[in-house]
């Protein structure tokens, strides 16, 4: 079973991520979020549809891919999908182990999770 991040700290962490991206945003329960770019209605009915596109996890496709970036204030990592507007948040009391396999794989399962799932945790409209 994977550790869950408080929503209020998640929200935190997604506004100061996407500080002066003015757009809207919407936060899945474990931590995924997908921008949009091209808004189009209803933002969480929109997000939903994209991540149940693009969020669950297809090993040994490009569904199965990610990338690990590195937050520069030390809150944790994000990790890419193979959708550019797809990113999952780990926060760094997270993994046990904090390589960047380690947190890619904790990503990927969130996100497939958030893809699964879909639960709507928060919605960010631009201003």
């Amino acid at each position: 079973m994977m550790a869950t991040v408080d929503t209020d700290i998640l929200i935190t962490a997604w506004r100061h991520i996407l500080d002066g991206a003015e757009k809207p945003w919407v936060l899945f329960e474990h931590g995924t979020c997908v921008l949009l770019e091209e808004p189009t209605g209803a933002p969480a009915e929109q997000a939903t549809e994209i991540l149940r596109e693009f969020g669950p996890v297809q090993v040994a496709t490009s569904a199965g891919d990610f990338r690990v970036l590195e937050l520069k204030n030390g809150e944790g990592w994000l990790v890419t999908s193979h959708h550019p507007d797809v990113v999952t948040f780990v926060a760094t009391a997270e993994p046990d182990d904090p390589s960047h396999l380690a947190v890619g794989m904790l990503g990927r399962a969130k996100r497939d999770q958030d893809g699964t799932e879909l639960r709507v945790a928060h919605v960010e409209d631009a201003p």
